[in-house]
């Protein structure tokens, strides 16, 4: 049994990739309970960690403390306070990279996750395309924690429990009377988005399911008006956008029975839950690493290669190509509903 090990976990963002590494750290410290964990990220993803046992969080602040180089002299020397034994760079940017070659020159053990660009490039390229599925993000995260000296099976993941909903939040959902399904239609870039007209037939054809309630989740005024659009007068249909906090979406989130999303951050935040999630492809594909954790292949629904035979022509989503905005329009309503409903 390996002596007690104190790992600083550093990925400071996006949503979805920091949701990513939430499977990873259950695994992780399920499987070595003398492991303790301290995840350093931004504030706000604070509530992805609670409860996990032996993990604790450390918050980030970027804007002040942190900021620029003599911020990162500052990160690296609260966390030698925090007697860190081994750092596990799972984010491989300039900023985590300063921190960890500190680490590095002090003694300790480090890891970085290898993020896979050159398999990525040959993926996504438009000429000689090696249309391949590359190593998934949350085995490369695991590879990491292998090179610290802790391999991690993730092949029987834990989820959390159901969260007992509040009052308040069931305030705003009410009870749980029928199956619920979430919808995050919205994504970073345009081209991860499936287009509305046809979002709104989908969410039109679930709200005449009399076992269904449907929960749209967004942010931002204008994400909100889109979402309450969508709603039109359907009573199974609820906008949760600007009336929960985060740490209450995440609650309601844990209690679907279905996650219906972009290529995004609520695809992950539901896959690290626990949920189901059904997936819709554009631009971007889940042979590039980021299907979410555990779902099977069947639940990513992708645009048609044949009428669009570049994609993926991008990992993130953020290159425009002449002549494939319309990919995502070869994924009809009419699957999406009868793929939702087939796996309720």
């Amino acid at each position: 049994m390996s002596k007690k090990q104190h790992i600083a976990v550093i990925r400071l963002s996006a949503m979805g990739d920091v949701a990513m590494t939430v499977p990873v750290l259950r695994a992780l410290v399920f499987q070595y309970p003398e492991v303790e964990v301290t995840v350093v990220s931004r504030p706000f993803f604070k509530p992805f960690f609670d409860g996990i046992p032996n993990v604790r969080f450390f918050a980030v602040d970027l804007n002040k403390r942190h900021k620029g180089f003599p911020g990162l002299l500052r990160l690296y020397s609260d966390l030698r306070e925090l007697k860190v034994d081994a750092i596990a760079d799972l984010h491989n940017v300039l900023r985590s990279k300063v921190v960890r070659n500190l680490f590095m020159l002090s003694g300790k053990k480090t890891a970085a996750t290898d993020k896979g660009r050159a398999d990525k490039k040959a993926l996504t390229r438009f000429k000689d395309k090696i249309f391949t599925p590359v190593k998934p993000m949350v085995e490369r995260h695991a590879d990491t924690f292998a090179e610290l000296g802790f391999p991690i099976d993730l092949s029987h993941p834990q989820f959390p429990s159901k969260t007992v909903l509040s009052e308040d939040i069931v305030s705003v959902i009410g009870n749980k009377d029928n199956e619920w399904v979430g919808i995050a239609p919205f994504a970073q870039y345009e081209s991860k988005v499936y287009p509305i007209d046809l979002m709104q037939q989908l969410i039109d054809g679930l709200s005449r399911e009399t076992n269904l309630n449907v929960m749209l989740f967004g942010g931002g005024e204008k994400e909100i008006q889109l979402l309450t659009q969508l709603k039109a007068n359907h009573s199974n249909v609820t906008v949760l956008a600007g009336k929960l906090k985060f740490k209450q979406e995440l609650e309601v989130i844990s209690n679907l029975d279905l996650m219906l999303s972009m290529d995004s951050g609520n695809a992950h935040i539901a896959a690290m839950l626990g949920v189901k999630v059904i997936t819709l492809w554009g631009a971007t594909h889940p042979y590039a690493g980021f299907k979410p954790f555990g779902q099977p292949d069947d639940f990513c629904l992708t645009s048609d290669r044949e009428k669009y035979p570049l994609l993926p022509t991008s990992v993130y989503g953020n290159k425009k190509v002449e002549g494939y905005e319309d990919a995502m329009r070869t994924i009809s309503p009419e699957t999406v509903l009868a793929k939702i409903k087939k796996e309720l």
